[in-house]
């Protein structure tokens, strides 16, 4: 009897890592504090077993980017997580929340010491199973981009886009409005044409969460709670203060914020199709200024997210996550 149930503990165990989704986190940290709590939330599912955090790429190059992402991992014990970033000149944006956190937290990797990221990208993908990988992007797809034309080389006899296709189980993006729109950030971010192209070349299947998802769940007030020494605590009301866009609403403490990038690490953790949202399957056409075009179409390769759960008790759930409180997924 011991040793049966030892066996179906084993298989019980087995089953559930073999279900956890491996995860590339692809995001435009420091801008807007979704970037923030979304990677709250996944560093609260690594340490819960309900997902792998195999890297965090960065599309910008603000140079407090990588040693604030670094604090933020390392603050929830997961400092071996690698960091890529973009090596094409740093800058600092004074009103970006990433210098609160890493004047105040600890961190090793820097902006010229972290790895350059289409080689990292490279490198995870050449060393991972075929059809294991998710990439969650929250920011503009450069990093996707030059992942895609990019060459065989010494770490891979593949090119990026080969490799896409033979390691990536899904792309989610959190980009677009749905089922039309124009001139959404990550689909612009001042890089004309980079979406078009990347979603035009991307050869698997594609979930976007688009910018009218995000925008009706409001998160990130309950965060006043915390102890001020904390990193959610600080990057949110540093963001609260200072964003351009927030600032005028700022009275001293932190300030609801539309969940954009939660929503996309929300899908791909737990999918939550129909339960929070439903799939619609169809072709999304970026344009080269940011906008986007959806034709609906029964079995395409891309599906935009609608809700169907009230925006409120989502709200609710994404707060929850923002804190470590997983009973839904426990």
């Amino acid at each position: 009897m011991k040793n049966l149930l030892f066996v179906l503990l084993t298989l019980l165990m087995a089953t559930r890592l073999s279900s956890q989704p491996n995860i590339i986190f692809d995001t435009d940290f420091g801008g807007d504090a979704d970037d923030l709590g979304a990677l709250a939330m996944l560093n609260h599912f690594v340490n819960s077993d309900e997902c792998h955090l195999k890297a965090v790429m960065v599309c910008t190059t603000e140079e407090y980017a990588v040693p604030a992402i670094d604090a933020v991992n390392t603050y929830y014990g997961n400092s071996e997580i690698p960091i890529g970033v973009r090596k094409d000149g740093k800058y600092h944006e004074p009103w970006n929340y990433s210098k609160s956190i890493a004047d105040n937290f600890k961190y090793n990797l820097t902006y010229d010491s972290a790895n350059e990221v289409t080689s990292l990208y490279r490198k995870i993908l050449s060393e991972s199973e075929d059809g294991s990988i998710v990439i969650v992007t929250v920011g503009p797809l450069i990093n996707i981009d030059n992942l895609l034309i990019s060459k065989p080389d010494s770490i891979s006899a593949l090119s990026g886009r080969d490799l896409i296709k033979a390691k990536v189980k899904e792309f989610v993006i959190m980009g677009g409005q749905y089922p039309n729109g124009e001139n959404e950030w990550n689909f612009n971010g001042n890089m004309p044409g980079v979406a078009k192209r990347v979603v035009e070349n991307i050869p698997v299947s594609v979930v976007f969460s688009g910018y009218e998802l995000g925008l009706a769940i409001r998160t990130g007030g309950v965060l006043n709670k915390l102890d001020h020494k904390h990193p959610l605590y600080v990057g949110y009301l540093h963001f609260s203060a200072n964003a351009p866009w927030m600032k005028e609403r700022y009275i001293g403490e932190i300030l609801d914020n539309a969940s954009y990038d939660q929503t996309a690490v929300l899908y791909a953790v737990r999918n939550g199709v129909g339960t929070y949202w439903d799939k619609i399957d169809g072709i999304c056409l970026p344009d080269e200024k940011g906008g986007n075009t959806w034709v609906e179409k029964t079995g395409a390769k891309h599906a935009y997210l609608k809700l169907t759960a009230d925006a409120d008790v989502l709200a609710k759930l994404i707060d929850d996550l923002m804190l470590g409180k997983l009973q839904d997924g426990n």
